[in-house]
């Protein structure tokens, strides 16, 4: 009787140079596998140089798989040190720096195989791109006992490890004994030194360098912009000899940093050929620069040019719509997001939930955040601070609770959040109780906003001298943003004894704040000292500072209508003071008393004073939206001041006047006005 032992004796022998030619000349990824199989059947997979290049294959990042390669490692019996030092490379390629670390212990735990010089320099750049140096400390210890301290691959590694982990010290003395040190070991002593602020000793090295490429030069300049020295950026930038797109977007990057928008901008036409990075540049520097409507335009350009956002641009038009309130730009924006698939379970969740609660539509952010299958602490945390700007502390309360009971540890933005919830709301006892569980039950060190939104919680709610008294007994030194909550606090309940000694510690630290003097005057106004309120005057025109010039906007039809006081220049400038006339008659007719005490000018008699008070902007916006924006639908104004008491008792009433949902953004918080009520419950 036959028999057979093993399946692959009746396999053809196919020689191992003919299974390596074939490996060779591999078009899909079908046939590698194929070939694998093959050599497990003919018995010649154990050959170690096989084995070594079908590894080396589906190590490949452009062709290969990670969990593929693994497989095939773990199945050669005995990996020599190219088989080693491939795995741990793909490893590396597929930014899994951990794994490649982890499998260089098992090399030296379990392995006769010693470290060569081309392992060394992979686990040290594993630990370079984790920052971890103390595990890349004795890596280069072990490179020093096994005689490789000489390498140019390994001392190169090791010169990247201690720049990328900021130790330059010991850096600067691994490259100062090479005898011949490449580029990548000046590059990276100089990106090391530009990262830890040593700007003179990169320009030193820069300058010695026997020559250079586009990335010295790209880091010399990044250097200079982010130290603030953007006019030298531009002259590095200027001399470069070829300028490659890099070192573009890192002179752009430079100009928005320094608030130079302008010469970013004319950079930016300039260029021949740009990239989605430029664009983000541009895009993200426009809203750090709170040019908002710029950013918006660029996007729309951006996206006629048929480039794909990215979420980092998204996050920046986010923002951007934010700033103004845009909610039918905003919509639009989501629905973009829908159309191209974007998910919405990271940054661009909690962007979203931002802008919703920033432009007025609280319901729209809370639709968001419950749509987000696995929510972050960044998704709990933006909702619970937009639920408080717009009032609703109890909400924010219970969604807190939930937090705790799901173990979710919060941190100190949502605790900021909390506070400021509980203080828009009136809510002193739960705002205490707050504040003190952060450090008792979460651990968490109040920092100066904490204690900022402690005192404006106070100060709302009329406890003045608690406030006071906090700001007082504080650790932390109060800075001029404390004592303005104390000093408005001061103003909304008439305590001129506390709003001038406020008032004297603002005009101490930051004596050009234009919103101290307005406040102490308007606190004077509103208990007739009108000697003192010319004084204030006199000392704003002294100094050269004057106040900024009220401004309102809405948004119709995709379009911003912006107004200030006594705007005169709108295309319906007729309907409106209509619309303004019959406004001032229906309040009248309701019963409005104009509060006189609002007029912070030295304007004379009885009708002056309120023509000053009707001319605000707010009312222009509120006239154009009552003119335009369908029944059914709020009108939404943006505003760059806080709303005057006058302002917020007129609005209170022509929602119930008129039927009409208001909302206000001022730069303190939001205002629903409803059938004339506010979401503040004048604790504003």
């Amino acid at each position: 009787m036959l028999k057979v032992s093993t399946f692959h004796s009746f396999q053809p022998y196919i020689p191992h140079e003919t299974h390596l030619s074939l490996l060779q000349t591999c078009k899909t990824h079908k046939e590698p596998k194929q070939i694998h199989a093959s050599t497990i059947k003919t018995g010649i997979f154990n050959h170690i140089t096989i084995a070594s290049r079908i590894l080396a294959f589906y190590s490949d990042p452009k062709i290969g798989n990670l969990e593929y390669a693994r497989s095939v490692f773990d199945q050669i019996e005995e990996p020599n040190s190219f088989t080693w030092n491939t795995i741990i490379k793909c490893y590396l390629e597929n930014h899994h720096s951990n794994d490649a670390i982890l499998m260089f212990c098992e090399l030296l735990r379990e392995s006769s195989v010693s470290p060569d010089n081309f392992t060394l320099p992979s686990v040290i750049k594993g630990c370079a791109r984790l920052c971890a140096l103390e595990e890349g400390k004795q890596v280069h210890g072990l490179s020093l006992k096994t005689g490789f301290q000489s390498d140019l691959y390994v001392q190169s590694s090791v010169v990247s490890l201690y720049s990328k982990c900021l130790d330059i010290v010991s850096a600067r003395k691994v490259f100062d004994r090479m005898e011949n040190a490449d580029m990548i070991s000046w590059n990276s002593l100089i990106d090391g030194c530009v990262k830890c602020g040593e700007i003179e000793l990169a320009q030193k090295l820069f300058d010695e360098m026997p020559e250079k490429d586009s990335f010295s030069w790209t880091v010399l300049i990044d250097g200079y912009s982010k130290c603030g020295k953007v006019d030298i950026a531009r002259d590095v930038f200027d001399k470069m000899p070829n300028r490659n797109l890099v070192s573009w977007n890192a002179m752009i990057n430079g100009y928005m940093k320094s608030g130079d928008f302008v010469s970013a901008q004319q950079l930016f036409d300039s260029m021949t050929k740009r990239n989605i990075i430029t664009w983000n540049t541009l895009i993200s520097g426009y809203e750090r620069n709170e040019r908002f409507i710029l950013a918006l335009e660029a996007f729309e350009t951006m996206l006629e040019e048929g480039l794909t956002s990215t979420n980092s641009t998204l996050v920046s038009v986010l923002s951007a719509v934010s700033g103004l309130a845009l909610l039918e730009k905003g919509n639009w924006i989501h629905s973009y997001l829908v159309r191209n698939g974007l998910k919405i379970d990271g940054v661009l969740g909690t962007a979203l939930i931002e802008m919703y609660s920033k432009c007025g539509s609280i319901d729209s952010a809370l639709g968001v955040f419950q749509a987000i299958p696995k929510r972050r602490l960044g998704h709990w945390t933006a909702m619970i601070v937009g639920l408080g700007m717009h009032g609703m502390a109890v909400e924010a309360l219970k969604l807190f609770r939930k937090m705790q009971r799901l173990q979710m540890k919060p941190n100190s933005i949502t605790f900021i959040g909390l506070l400021n919830a509980c203080s828009h709301a009136g809510m002193v006892n739960q705002g205490r109780q707050i504040f003190s569980i952060m450090e008792e039950e979460y651990g968490i060190e109040p920092t100066i906003e904490h204690y900022g939104c402690l005192v404006d919680l106070l100060c709302r709610a009329g406890h003045l001298e608690e406030a006071k008294n906090v700001i007082e007994n504080m650790p932390i030194r109060a800075n001029a943003v404390i004592w303005m909550s104390l000093l408005s606090g001061s103003r909304n309940h008439s305590n001129v004894e506390i709003g001038e000694c406020a008032a004297k510690h603002v005009i101490e630290m930051a004596p050009k704040t234009v919103g101290c003097y307005v406040l102490l005057s308007n606190i004077y106004a509103t208990v007739g000292r009108w000697n003192e309120v010319s004084k204030v005057r006199e000392m704003m025109k002294n100094i050269g500072i004057r106040k900024d010039p009220g401004c309102s906007l809405i948004e119709h039809n995709d379009v911003f209508h912006e107004f200030v006081v006594a705007d005169s220049s709108h295309h319906q400038k007729e309907e409106i003071y209509s619309k303004l006339s019959e406004m001032d008659d229906r309040l009248r007719s309701a019963g409005y008393i104009p509060d006189l005490t609002q007029v912070l000018v030295c304007v004379e008699g009885q009708k002056e004073k309120e023509a000053e008070l009707a001319n605000h902007s707010e009312r222009f916006a509120i006239a154009f939206g009552l003119i335009n924006v369908k029944p059914g639908k709020p009108i939404r104004i943006v505003k760059n001041l806080r709303v005057c008491n006058d302002c917020h008792s007129v609005t209170k009433l022509l929602s119930a006047i008129y039927d009409r949902e208001i909302i206000v953004r001022d730069n303190s918080r939001y205002h629903h006005f409803r059938k004339g009520t506010c979401s503040c419950k004048d604790y504003w």
